[in-house]
């Protein structure tokens, strides 16, 4: 019998540009991956939303080929079974016009029956949320359903008082999910199971035992396809004031009242409202050689493809401990790393090697969690050495981890928000970055293949960079 904790009652999920990139990419591999997991509603149907004239038969084709591209293969999954719920609803979507979408629906409740959840994901660029949600509003589908905002959740503090009001003028914030993907990795739920739930680690906590933080990034793919909206974007806001300051707000956050939804997104919200505003002595910015030279980047653009950053916690627990934030294209090795830089003992053994005390979290995949510890030398001397012991979320238990993109669609069919970024730390995050998208230095240009500009090895003092140095 399934755990009724994992199944969600029937659900007709809408999918606002299903057959956009990000849908393509994403979005509809996530969601057969659940297929294929037995995660889904016993019953449910997906209705792609778009501006084109398709049929649900070459929608359902479409879907084929994203699992093609991207897996779960259709054949190692309930492909015929998965494929028969699968709509599509032309003719775009808005207050004055809602296409063929609410006929669509209204079948799809006849279907599952009156009383099945809605679930609106939004899989289109930023530009268009407010309209959906206007026209969400106007053809009063927003009571008893769920919206799912991809980010960014506004591209200024403007932008995102904007879209807050907006969402607010229709939906209660207990329907609203603002994705952030890095916060549904196995790994970033780790840091704060690990943390709370090993007393190891849980006393170690603080500016008291920890040097620094590391949040790194790097990325060796370049801007690729995605040039024309990376140009009018930038590291900062693609990457910096989302995933990276939700990551860091993952590590530093207080203990929590206990793990459920509400206290760990109060817990992360509050610490954020600790980020001090970023000054240009903690900023370094980058474009990578050739960037310029891409067709749809300007001859002369001055768009940062690299960016380190150094965050400081003002409050008592982590005040003085530097937390280095670093993320950039076209870079020497793709990662997505956070480490915990211990303090070497006060009463340190003689020839003890540096850094030898880091706990690491590594977000890309399955997921895995290092750490590395001094140790003697194996033979006759006794030299000090470090070494690694290495725990693969993939592997290491009976239970396959989710990718992110699954776990937290799944999160929002049952109602779960404790992944989810929430009004308030988002509101912060404006505050701590505004002064730097509004004065933006120009970026320092940097070779193909290397760790970024020289001089952000200077934000990572003497000991320098885990990854790189």
């Amino acid at each position: 019998m399934p755990d009724p904790r994992l199944v969600a009652k029937p659900t007709v999920f809408v999918l606002f540009g299903g057959t956009g990139d990000l849908a393509h990419r994403l979005v509809l591999p996530a969601f057969y991956r659940l297929a294929k997991e037995g995660l889904l509603p016993e019953d449910w149907r997906l209705i792609g939303n778009g501006r084109g004239d398709v049929s649900h038969e070459n929608f359902q084709e479409r879907v084929r080929q994203s699992l093609e591209e991207f897996g779960p293969h259709p054949e190692d999954g309930p492909w015929e079974e998965f494929r028969k719920r699968l709509r599509f609803a032309g003719g775009g979507f808005e207050s004055s016009d809602p296409g063929s979408l609410l006929e669509v629906m209204a079948e799809a409740h006849r279907e599952l029956g009156a009383d099945a959840q809605r679930i609106h994901y939004f899989a289109v660029p930023p530009s268009a949320f407010q309209k959906l949600t206007e026209g969400i509003g106007e053809h009063g589908l927003a009571e008893g359903s769920r919206v799912v905002y991809e980010k960014p959740f506004g591209t200024s503090m403007q932008s995102f008082q904007d879209l807050d009001e907006a969402a607010h003028r229709v939906f209660d914030e207990s329907q609203i999910y603002r994705i952030d993907h890095f916060l549904g990795k196995e790994a970033t739920q780790d840091i704060h199971v690990l943390r709370f739930g090993n007393g190891l680690f849980s006393h170690a906590w603080d500016r008291r035992h920890i040097e620094s933080v590391q949040i790194d990034v790097p990325e060796t793919l370049d801007v690729g396809m995605r040039a024309n909206f990376y140009d009018s974007t930038g590291a900062i806001l693609d990457m910096l004031v989302t995933h990276l300051f939700q990551l860091a707000g993952e590590v530093a956050m207080p203990a929590p009242q206990s793990l459920d939804a509400e206290h760990i997104a109060k817990a992360r919200e509050e610490v954020i409202g600790c980020f001090r505003p970023l000054s240009s002595d903690d900023v370094v910015v980058g474009q990578y050689e050739g960037y310029r030279d891409i067709d749809e980047v300007d001859d002369d653009s001055r768009t940062e493809t690299f960016v380190a950053a150094r965050l400081w916690v003002d409050n008592d627990r982590w005040r003085g401990v530097p937390f280095l934030l670093r993320t950039g294209k076209c870079m020497a090795e793709s990662h997505q790393r956070v480490s915990i830089k211990f303090k070497e003992p006060v009463d340190a053994l003689g020839g003890m090697p540096s850094g030898g005390n880091v706990l690491g979290f590594e977000l890309s995949g399955d997921g895995v969690i290092t750490l590395s510890l001094v140790a003697k030398q194996p033979g006759p001397t006794s030299e000090l050495t470090t070494g690694e012991a290495t725990l693969s979320l993939g592997k290491a238990f009976h239970t396959p981890s989710l990718p992110a993109y699954s776990r937290l669609i799944h999160d929002v069919l049952l109602g779960d928000r404790s992944l989810f970024t929430r009004p308030d730390g988002l509101q912060h995050v404006w505050e701590v970055a505004g002064g730097l998208l509004e004065h933006k230095p120009d970026p320092e240009p940097y070779a193909k293949g290397s760790w970024g500009p020289g001089s952000a090895r200077t934000l990572a003092g003497e000991e320098g960079w885990i990854l790189g140095d």
